[in-house]
Formats: C-alpha cells, structure tokens, sequence
C-alpha cells in the first residue's frame, strides 16, 4: 500500500481500546491518528485520559501518547481527520447504534468490535476465515443508509471465535447439534486481577446474554448471502453454557458435536492443520498463517502456553475423542482480546481494505 490509511479508535481508553492501539502501532497499511472516548476524557492527552488504568502487560505506545482525545459528543470534527474507524466504546446498545450509524453516515466506515449492530439485518458479521463472502452485504447497507463509502461492519462475540473456527470446516459433514461451554477470561469484561480481586481464585456461572449470543451469532456466521440480508442458517441447534474463570486472556470452549454424516477422528484432525483462509491467499497482514492447530497433549489447551498461538490470532483445538451422547467431543482456546476482540477487528478492517470496501478519503 503506497499511503497508510488513516484510522481512528473510539472507546480508545478502554481494555479493547488499548488493544487497537497497540497493534496499530506500526501497521503497515493503517496509522492511527485519533482517538476518541467519552466526554469526561475530551480534550487530554490519551496519556492522561488513561491515566493509571492501562492494563495490558505491553507498555503504551509513543505514538499515541501525546494524541488529543476526541469526545463522543465531538464526532464530526473526529470523523474529519480519518479514513475509518474502530468502534470499542461502553454505551448502553441503543446509543452505540445511533452513534455508529451516524458515522457511517459521515461517509465513514465503521468496524466495530460491539454487540449493538450484530443483528442489524445489513450489517455483516465478519470472522475473515470463515465468512468473508458476508462483506458484499455492505453495497445493501450503503443504499439504505445512502452512503457512498460509509458503512458498519461487526466481529462477533469473542466468546464463539473459539469453537466455530473449528467447526466450520465440518458444515458440509450436516452438523446436527452443538453442546458447548466456555470458560471465558476476565479481560472479556474489560477488568485484571488488580480491579476485580473477587475473580482471584473463583468462578461465576454467568455472563450477562453471553449464552444467547452463543447459540445465535453462529447461525448469522454461518448463513447465506440473501440480496439485503443473511438467510440464518437452520442448523446446528446450539446449547450453550458461559463460565468467568479466573484466567487473565484466553477463552476455552468444551465443545460437543453430532453430524449427518460422522467424519473420522483422522479426518477432523487432518483437516484442521491444513486448513486454508482467504486472509492468507489475500495476504492480509494480521492473518495468522495456520489458522487452526490441534494439539496431541491431552493436557491441552491451556491459556498460559497456547493464547499466543499465532500472535494471539491462531485457534488451537486438542483432546478430539468420542462421546458417549454425540459423535465426538473436544476442547478450543482463542485469545479473546486479540482474535476475539481488537485483532480480529483489525483483521477485517484488512479484509475489508483488501476487498475495496475501505479506501482514502478524497
């Protein structure tokens, strides 16, 4: 790319926030030249409007130190000084629809890392490995909102990047029914041991419409193109069960699957070290060049040695063996704040700039 295009990050104080910026720094197809956050923090540094709540284990980058925060309340003149935008910001659901329709509607594109438009009928919801095709919904969205360039485009909830990457490779087996439960990470709720010392040592049985989107965002992911809209898909049926575990980065998902027609263990294990994306055929800088991984130890995967994989964007998928309701039962791990969060965020704004939908304002 001869011009890095210019990007800005709103709920840039946040946990995700501070992940955009990190992986950011040094892009090289984007440069981040604003962020933005709620008015409180309007006018300070992004040093000072952090403060002391950066809480990633990278130190803050120099390049964004010294960057003027922009308000919620001030997004004209933000929207002004970018190409397009990544959206992490902490708002009730009804105002971050309003919020990122009216930036797209400032002629710029939106790639958020929010649940709010997740369900807007036009706005696709993107893990580039498995559904990237679902970006042509974009020229639909573009005619109702009447935008030229403007557009919202989502990543799904961090929660199911572990476990449908490594059933997608099996819908042409006919998948019946999925049991899964995650044991998800405490920075999924934007916190560290050091501000939520009730997490040390525990367990809480429940996320908040974590199971909901658990069984449902799988069935957008994996539905078909239909003109305005995806045609959800009919199957698998989904039950799922979401656990906050006292593990700092990384969601497991223990997974069980019946299929129409049952591959074989060899198979399944075969297929997913060999899997082939897009984003690596596209060359996608963020891309990680194995995808999947499945790991013999039966000790495996665990946050501590297997969240990194691939930069943090791989899946790794272990203990595949029969079970004795369905076919086969086994366990994944994603790291939820890259691959779930600000790195598969970054990597569909590459897909999306790949793909033509994200250009250089004029």
């Amino acid at each position: 790319m001869e011009k890095k295009l210019r990007v800005g990050v709103i709920g840039a104080t946040g946990y995700v926030g501070q992940r955009f910026v990190t992986l950011l720094e040094n892009h090289p197809w984007f440069e981040c030249v604003a962020v933005c956050a709620s008015p409180r923090s309007a006018g300070k540094t992004y040093e000072e409007a952090c403060g002391s709540r950066w809480k990633l284990e990278v130190p803050m980058p120099e390049y964004v130190k010294n960057l003027i925060v922009y308000g919620t309340d001030n997004i004209e003149e933000y929207c002004s000084q970018i190409d397009f935008t990544f959206c992490a910001v902490d708002m009730k659901k009804d105002e971050i629809r309003a919020l990122e329709e009216k930036i797209a509607k400032l002629e710029t594109p939106v790639v958020s890392n929010n649940s709010a438009n997740r369900w807007t009928e036009d706005v696709p919801m993107i893990i580039p490995e498995v559904n990237g095709d679902h970006a042509a919904l974009i020229d639909a969205q573009r005619k109702r909102l009447g935008t030229q360039r403007g557009f919202i485009a989502v990543k799904p909830n961090c929660s199911i990047q572990s476990y449908v990457p490594a059933l997608t490779p099996f819908l042409k087996n006919g998948i019946k029914q999925i049991s899964v439960c995650t044991y998800q990470a405490i920075s999924g709720a934007g916190k560290t041991f050091a501000d939520w010392p009730e997490m040390v040592g525990n367990v809480i049985p429940y996320i908040g419409g974590e199971e909901e989107k658990s069984e449902k965002e799988p069935l957008k992911v994996w539905g078909k193109l239909a003109g305005d809209h995806i045609e959800l898909a009919s199957e698998p049926v989904i039950s799922a069960q979401c656990y906050r575990v006292a593990v700092q980065e990384g969601h497991t998902a223990a997974v069980s699957v019946s299929f129409e027609n049952k591959p074989s263990m060899e198979e399944m294990i075969e297929v997913w070290n060999n899997y082939e994306s897009e984003a690596v055929k596209l060359g996608l800088p963020s891309a990680p060049k194995q995808f999947l991984q499945y790991i013999a130890e039966d000790n495996r995967p665990q946050p501590k040695l297997d969240a990194n994989f691939e930069s943090g964007m791989g899946v790794s998928v272990a203990r595949l063996r029969e079970d004795n309701i369905f076919d086969y039962k086994f366990c994944c791990l994603s790291h939820n704040t890259l691959r779930g969060a600000a790195g598969g965020g970054v990597l569909s704004a590459e897909l999306l700039t790949a793909k033509g939908y994200i250009t250089a304002k004029e």
